[in-house]
């Protein structure tokens, strides 16, 4: 009798633990392929920006792989020696000078498995790529220019992050699109913001816009407890978003 309550007890306690909400700092950069605002090219610098952060993952947008621009360099792996502890997940778009450009993550965590999607993009084709973790999943997209396209993504990136069952899906990513766009509109019928989107994300300075986000899918709920748009004004065209959740 003794050794059943105490089986019972630990399984109680199992299923305590892993029920418990969990925490995560998750970010999101359009880098501008580390050219600052000063014209100077310097990944260092974006490694210090997201290393003063300290994300447990970050959607990276507008990389270059091994590009003629780079000076032949792997733009994703440069910032990530500059960040101890960390892998990367890069995610070609296009092929560019010689090379590749598209997205990326970084994450504290090795992910367990990765795929990636094509999305539409009349002037450029873009690109969806997801990171599998132990605990969740998290995506890293930059739309399109173009209305219409950004709106047919959506569809595409509901059905390409669908298998994941009760796993929590977040999204990262500049989306090119204002809060109250229709292809934001339509974003918000099965994705919740994160970040504060009545904090404008560009031009770094006097930023007007809001076009950068975090996303949690539905049906799981999110606790922010901290949302914060970084007025770094140098590094890049864009302002980096971080958010602190409990989920």
């Amino acid at each position: 009798m003794k050794v059943i309550l105490k089986i019972a007890a630990m399984a109680l306690l199992f299923a305590a633990c892993t029920n418990a909400p969990k925490e995560a700092r998750l970010m999101t950069y359009n880098i501008h392929n580390g050219i600052g605002m000063d014209t100077i090219t310097d990944y260092k610098r974006i490694a210090e920006v997201i290393k003063h952060v300290n994300p447990d993952v970050v959607a990276i947008q507008e990389i270059d792989s091994v590009t003629q621009r780079s000076q032949g360099l792997f733009v994703l792996a440069e910032i990530a020696k500059h960040i101890d502890g960390i892998h990367y997940t890069f995610n070609a778009s296009i092929p560019y000078s010689g090379g590749s450009y598209g997205i990326g993550i970084l994450s504290k965590e090795k992910p367990v498995k990765v795929k990636s999607a094509a999305l539409p993009g009349r002037e450029e084709q873009r690109s969806l790529v997801i990171t599998e973790f132990k605990d969740y999943v998290f995506c890293c997209t930059h739309l399109s220019l173009n209305a219409e396209d950004r709106l047919a993504s959506v569809a595409v990136i509901n059905n390409e992050t669908a298998e994941f069952g009760n796993k929590p899906v977040f999204l990262g990513g500049d989306l090119n699109a204002a809060p109250s766009s229709a292809p934001m509109t339509e974003f918000f019928k099965n994705w919740t913001p994160l970040n504060d989107t009545a904090v404008h994300t560009i031009p770094v300075v006097n930023p007007r816009r809001c076009i950068d986000y975090l996303l949690v899918k539905t049906p799981t709920k999110a606790e922010i407890m901290k949302a914060v748009v970084i007025d770094e004004r140098v590094a890049s065209d864009h302002l980096p978003v971080y958010v602190d959740i409990k989920y």
